[in-house]
């Protein structure tokens, strides 16, 4: 059954780009750019997110293999990025379209003020019909403030424009029961309803892809996408007719079913925050409220409180086992937290000297399914 996406996101890796090879592959580019302007003459938005400017880079200069240095890696970035928007510009301009190049950074997603800006300028570009291409800005972005991968950066893109459909082109056709290189027996998994812990310590063990993103930054992006009400599809980018058959309704690679209830406004921008600044650690008890009844976290519950955050800064809740149940923005800061963490709160009040408030409301927190 064909798939009603309006609105969509086309993720494509490095290897998916080079063939596997050391440089651009030239057929992949033309497959990739006929799909995405067969796309647009059928009235649909895309907005193409792109790896391949550091190998690109390191191509051009005659390297065999990219540094390991950041500053080595940024420079090669920064002679990548100009060539592949070349290559893509070029052809697309054969198609008629337009393409604007969207450098984002961890600092885009962290900050509401400039989540918003960047989702404007998407709209914007969207709305005059060109195609926007979005990276990484590989050029300034230090480990500090890192997305890290492009699957991370392609969910959160598809849920800042509230698009219909994330699609992942890789060089494996979906999520298998095992590695596929390693077992004969692995089959691939068709649909997931929903993404559980299992199913992300399964996609960890089938191995890494070519490229930073292996299948469990793959699965995890799917999380993020599907929470925000973004269907996913992991699919063969080798594939030149892969985006038709997809959009077709095809099985063609694992398609991520959207959450029913996807996250909206405030919460969904939390959800998409690459850095929380510190983590709660709380009891049974306290898990058992928020996250199956949708309560605030008050500061009896809290049984550890780690890192240097303040009052504002977005926190990891962590379950009694150490998983992490949500997070949300604290009310107080690390040292109050810290001080009343495991009190009732007429005995954290007397603490602080203060009326205690819940240490995390309901409304400016976001829970896992």
């Amino acid at each position: 059954m064909e798939v009603a996406a309006r609105r969509l996101v086309l993720k494509v890796g490095t290897s998916t780009l080079t063939a596997g090879a050391y440089a651009l592959s030239a057929d992949r580019l033309d497959a990739l750019v006929a799909a995405i302007a067969c796309c647009k003459r059928d009235g649909r938005d895309v907005v193409l997110v792109t790896s391949g400017a550091i190998v690109t880079g390191a191509s051009r200069l005659g390297l065999k293999a990219p540094p390991r240095a950041m500053p080595d890696r940024q420079a090669l970035a920064a002679v990548g990025q100009a060539i592949l928007m070349h290559e893509y510009d070029r052809r697309f301009a054969g198609h008629g379209i337009l393409v604007g190049q969207v450098l984002l950074t961890a600092g885009d997603f962290d900050h509401r003020r400039r989540y918003l800006n960047a989702r404007n300028t998407l709209e914007a570009l969207l709305r005059r019909g060109a195609v926007p291409i979005v990276n990484e800005n590989d050029t300034v972005a230090t480990e500090e403030i890192r997305i890290g991968e492009n699957d991370t950066l392609s969910a959160r893109v598809a849920a800042l424009i509230d698009a219909d459909l994330l699609c992942i082109l890789s060089d494996v056709d979906g999520l298998y029961t095992g590695d596929p290189r390693k077992d004969p027996n692995a089959t691939r998994i068709t649909v997931v309803d929903r993404i559980t812990r299992k199913l992300e310590t399964f996609a960890a063990e089938t191995g890494s892809l070519t490229g930073v993103g292996g299948m469990a930054t793959k699965v995890r992006a799917a999380r993020m996408a599907t929470a925000s009400g973004v269907e996913v599809v992991i699919a063969h980018g080798g594939d030149p007719d892969v985006v038709a058959r997809v959009l077709a309704g095809e099985d063609a690679g694992t398609r991520f079913r959207a959450q029913a209830t996807p996250l909206r406004g405030r919460r969904r921008w939390l959800a998409l925050r690459t850095r929380v600044r510190g983590q709660l650690r709380i009891d049974a008890g306290a898990a058992a409220a928020v996250r199956d009844r949708g309560k605030s976290l008050l500061p009896s519950g809290i049984t550890a409180v780690d890192g240097d955050f303040e009052a504002g800064d977005v926190v990891s809740i962590l379950g009694p086992d150490g998983d992490e149940i949500g997070r949300g923005v604290s009310t107080y800061n690390r040292e109050d937290l810290d001080r009343i963490k495991g009190r009732r709160s007429p005995e954290a009040a007397a603490i602080l000297g203060v009326h205690v408030i819940e240490a995390v409301h309901r409304d400016n927190m976001v829970v896992e399914p």
